[in-house]
């Protein structure tokens, strides 16, 4: 599978996209930065992101969640 399951803007320049790959038979979960090239109006991967294994995915769940909290407790995001 090969997937894009969400975009949103990271700046101007760059955005984040998730989504689902399969590298070498391996489900894999991909959040990574894409960004605008000079040479051509398409964006294109970075090497910044994270690539985890599909089984991983509700590990980064919880800590997404537990960094949420955290930021909320400190006022640092909006409840």
């Amino acid at each position: 599978m090969d997937q894009t399951v969400s975009v949103f803007p990271k700046n101007k320049f760059q955005e984040v996209r998730v989504g689902i790959r399969e590298f070498k038979s391996n489900d894999l979960v991909d959040i990574r930065i894409w960004t605008m090239t000079q040479k051509a109006d398409q964006m294109v991967p970075t090497a910044k992101g994270v690539t985890i294994n599909v089984h991983l995915l509700p590990q980064l769940l919880k800590a997404l969640a537990d960094t949420e909290k955290i930021l909320k407790e400190n006022k640092m995001l909006e409840l």
